[in-house]
């Protein structure tokens, strides 16, 4: 990529002003509207694990596509413990009989 007023040593680690380097990868640069109130918690929340407000909220972007990505929990089938014991038919009013409650 030409670039005027730039060296041949700085064409090749040149990109565009979109993009820079990244430890893990390339990324772009975007601009996003936050709300003062919102962001004064971002801040806050940032200070206080002592981490950048670009890793916070690439942390929670992150979060946020993975949610979408993991497998839907199982369901469960009651009952969970299966009795071999004899059935016992007894009624609320029984139990409340037997059992002080507070």
């Amino acid at each position: 990529m030409a670039c005027a007023g730039r060296g041949s040593d700085a064409k090749e680690s040149f990109l565009p002003y979109l993009w820079h380097n990244h430890p893990m990868k390339e990324s772009v640069r975007t601009t996003v509207d936050i709300p003062s109130p919102l962001y004064r918690k971002l801040k806050q929340h940032a200070a206080a694990t002592g981490r950048s407000i670009r890793e916070v909220v690439l942390t929670g972007v992150q979060n946020m596509l993975a949610e979408g990505q993991r497998a839907a929990p199982l369901r469960v089938q009651f009952p969970l413990i299966v009795s071999r014991g004899p059935k016992v038919n007894v009624t609320n009013l029984q139990i409340y009989d037997h059992v002080e409650f507070p």
